[in-house]
């Protein structure tokens, strides 16, 4: 009989074949490992996909985010309208620029930004809305640039975790304004650290590139101007060379995230089923298996049904060998933001839902049998801490 403790299950990992390392290691030999060929084929790859629109990467998808609110040339005094159910980047970037987030509170079946609320957030101020695509999915498109073109608004779309997204057929980046992705550890296609924009013409794109290395503008052999001030957040060919591999695997990547999400479905309610937990109000995610890239698995807890909080669920999963996450807790709680005078009250489904999400594992790695480890686990939790 074996005694050996099964395998540590993290809420992701992420995948690289063969090909990839070779790839970085010639690029690596190669001795051009900076910014370089690389990076100026994956940005022509990238816009390939997105339909031959203007594509430039950077070092990380916050940069993407600041960039964008550049371009889109917001600063000082105004105000982005955007959901407080996100990474804190989302809103740290507007601060950045000199403008002001404007929270909105989200969807409860969604959990992106509930469109519906956010004509009464708009102000003379307001220049832009940037939605979040919360775990892969999509806000309603046509409604969001319905809205936008009514009140004359750019639309900076964090679709951070929504590459390979789509809506009504179309990628998540091929339509639309100004759309930001990230490329980091655990995303659905990564380079490590890194991200891309995809942005309207190539005057946008010429200003990106000047933003994203000091401003600098190459005349000639000799030559250098700089006219705007920029940063430092250039992706390197070793990046670069990644992104290119994972772009090749990413239709098996997102036939596999498909799969083990319906089957989280099915085996989590069978589980509950058999627990005789089926009066329990745990919330899954929207079954869109069109839109959706299923980017994270998410569920909230019923914690107004259970005799624990988050973190108990979260230790005696882990003491079973699962990881997992929380993404996120509403931005209005941060030290940061309530001393601006945010207040989580303000947005209350987006206090309840950032209270309670839970990012279960998966990404394509994953074995068959670690979706049914996992409910098995979980719902057997649920089940221990159910209040009478």
């Amino acid at each position: 009989m074996s005694n050996s403790t099964p395998a540590f299950i993290p809420f992701t990992r992420p995948s690289f074949n063969q090909e990839t390392i070779d790839a970085v290691s010639e690029v690596l030999r190669s001795g051009w490992v900076t910014s370089g060929p690389k990076l100026a084929e994956f940005e022509a790859t990238l816009s390939e996909y997105f339909g031959g629109r203007p594509v430039r990467c950077f070092a990380n998808g916050t940069a993407t985010m600041k960039i964008a609110l550049q371009v889109a040339g917001i600063g000082e005094g105004d105000e982005v309208i955007t959901t407080p159910i996100s990474w804190v980047a989302t809103s740290n970037v507007i601060l950045s620029v000199g403008a002001k987030p404007i929270f909105v509170d989200i969807d409860p079946i969604t959990r992106n930004i509930d469109l519906n609320k956010v004509v009464a957030a708009i102000t003379p101020k307001t220049r832009a809305i940037m939605p979040v695509y919360l775990a892969g999915l999509p806000v309603d498109m046509d409604q969001l640039y319905a809205l936008a073109k009514q009140h004359n608004l750019r639309v900076i779309e964090d679709a951070a975790q929504a590459f390979g997204s789509h809506w009504k057929g179309q990628k998540i980046g091929s339509i639309g304004d100004l759309v930001s992705f990230s490329f980091q550890a655990n995303k659905n296609l990564t380079t490590i650290e890194g991200g891309c924009l995809v942005l309207n013409n190539p005057d946008e794109a010429k200003l990106a590139e000047k933003l994203r290395l000091q401003g600098l503008t190459r005349q000639g052999m000799d030559g250098m101007d700089v006219d705007v001030l920029g940063g430092k957040d250039n992706l390197t060919d070793v990046n670069a060379v990644i992104g290119l591999e994972q772009l090749k695997q990413l239709p098996a990547y997102q036939t596999r995230r498909t799969a083990l999400a319906r089957q989280y479905f099915d085996v989590i309610r069978a589980e509950l089923n058999a627990a005789g937990l089926m009066d329990l109000k745990l919330e899954l995610p929207v079954e869109n298996f069109t839109d959706s890239n299923w980017h994270m698995f998410q569920v909230v807890l019923p914690l107004h049904q259970l005799n624990c909080d988050r973190a108990t669920v979260m230790t005696e999963l882990k003491d079973l060998g699962i990881g997992t996450g929380v993404h996120y807790p509403a931005i209005t709680g941060f030290t940061l933001y309530k001393e601006q005078g945010y207040k989580t009250s303000d947005t209350p489904i987006a206090e309840r839902i950032g209270r309670s999400i839970l990012t279960l594992p998966l990404f394509p790695g994953m074995a068959d049998e670690d979706i049914g480890r996992i409910a098995s686990g979980f719902v057997g939790i649920l089940k221990k801490h159910r209040k009478n």
